[in-house]
């Protein structure tokens, strides 16, 4: 049964594999990204143990083994902007990392990375400078898009954050291209996450997803995820609108990135943290923590570590969940939404991810029931369920011609399953 899968996810991923020559990300990447959390702290006098240093990048790599994150699929730690000098190197003109906070160099950074089972990434973007203004890859003349890429090739880099300040969006579709080529042609296995699609939808263009999917193995499609639960559900809202869209052009190889989990840190409840990741893994969406690892608390680490979820979220079809249901508090004093997924067969019988949302404010919750027939395409048989979040006793059995019903407390919370058919 292994084999038959991986040669599926093969097999759909090919189309991509073919135009980036890369083989990777076959399923939704995991990892670590430092934007959210540490955006562009540079003055490490003033603050050692938050700014952009080789030695924050070290030290999530240590926390990414030690405390099984890495062990869990969580394998990549990927730096963002503000990790180079302010001007390239005058005779080569290479890229230089910044000397005082990457001292070692970026290739000893990848070694270290490496040493640890793990992988690293890094960050540009596509005009002629970043958006917190460092050099980048759209230069005079032709650009600097074959030596980067080489260079990254030569750090030992294995995945790369392409942003699209900057620059006109009506250009990304030749220059996004041709960054693919460059990657692809320095033979190097790198990963390559587009912001291509959001600069574009931003300025009314719409964005030419056959080529996206073609050239990007991720890519952004929504603005920046904020430390708030309203830009949780602003994204959730728009990947919803987009869902036909997005799920046409997901698959192994190829994932909308709705940005990075902000679990761990300061705007979201234990019960809103939950929803993100449940979303987020319901997507195939990647799961980039953007978190301080050492001082994560247990309830967010639990959260970020739940086996069931992430299998949910590694689900080798990669599919792109839907919202079968929506029920706004106008119409009722309840306000939710429903969402489904299929996955791959488990033990050789059909199988689902549901997830419920309440976002109603009020109260202390209330039972969502819904019949199943509405959530997935059936005529007959039994269903197990497996609650993915709750510590709590089995949840009976649901038919066909049944209704899966569950309680959901207010102001952010789901409650997610897994549905199995019963073999007859």
């Amino acid at each position: 049964m292994s084999f038959l899968i991986n040669l599926l996810i093969a097999s759909l991923a090919i189309v991509h594999i073919q135009a980036l020559d890369n083989g990777v990300a076959l399923r939704p990447p995991m990892g670590w990204l430092s934007w959210a959390r540490y955006a562009c702290e540079i003055d490490c006098e003033k603050y050692p143990d938050i700014c952009i240093h080789e030695n924050l990048y070290k030290k999530v790599a240590d926390l990414l083994v030690s405390e099984g994150f890495k062990d869990l699929g969580y394998d990549t730690v990927h730096i963002d902007d503000c990790w180079s000098e302010k001007q390239r190197d005058p005779l080569t003109q290479k890229l230089v990392a910044d000397r005082t906070r990457f001292p070692s160099g970026m290739k000893a950074l990848a070694d270290y990375v490496h040493e640890k089972g793990l992988k690293l990434g890094i960050y540009g973007d596509v005009g002629p400078i970043t958006c917190a203004k460092y050099p980048a890859q759209n230069g005079p003349g032709q650009g600097y898009f074959d030596l980067d890429a080489q260079t990254f090739a030569e750090w030992g880099i294995d995945a790369f954050k392409f942003d699209g300040c900057f620059e006109d969006p009506y250009a990304f579709d030749d220059l996004y291209v041709r960054m693919a080529h460059a990657l692809n042609k320095t033979g190097a296995s790198i990963l390559y996450h587009c912001e291509w699609p959001l600069y574009q939808t931003n300025v009314g263009i719409s964005p030419d997803y056959d080529s996206i999917a073609k050239h990007c193995n991720m890519w952004r499609n929504h603005g920046d995820v904020e430390d708030r639960w309203t830009s949780i559900t602003e994204i959730i809202d728009y990947y919803a609108s987009n869902q036909e869209l997005f799920a046409k052009y997901q698959g192994p190889g190829a994932w909308n990135d709705p940005d990075m989990l902000l679990i761990g840190n300061f705007g979201l409840t234990k019960t809103q943290s939950q929803t993100q990741m449940a979303m987020w893994a319901m997507w195939s969406s990647p799961l980039y923590m953007s978190n301080d690892l050492s001082n994560l608390d247990e309830e967010s680490k639990k959260i970020l570590q739940n086996k069931k979820v992430i299998a949910v979220n590694q689900d080798p079809l990669g599919k792109f969940a839907k919202r079968v249901l929506r029920v706004p508090q106008t119409q009722s004093f309840q306000d939710y939404e429903a969402w489904v997924k299929e996955l791959a067969p488990r033990d050789g019988q059909k199988a689902w991810a549901i997830t419920y949302l309440s976002r109603y404010p009020l109260g202390s919750g209330f039972e969502i029931s819904i019949p199943v027939k509405q959530l997935i395409d059936c005529n007959s048989g039994t269903f197990e369920v497996d609650d993915l979040f709750a510590d709590r006793l089995s949840i009976p059995d649901v038919t066909c011609d049944g209704k899966l019903s569950l309680f959901v407390q207010p102001s952010g919370s789901v409650r997610m399953v897994t549905i199995k058919k019963k073999a007859d």
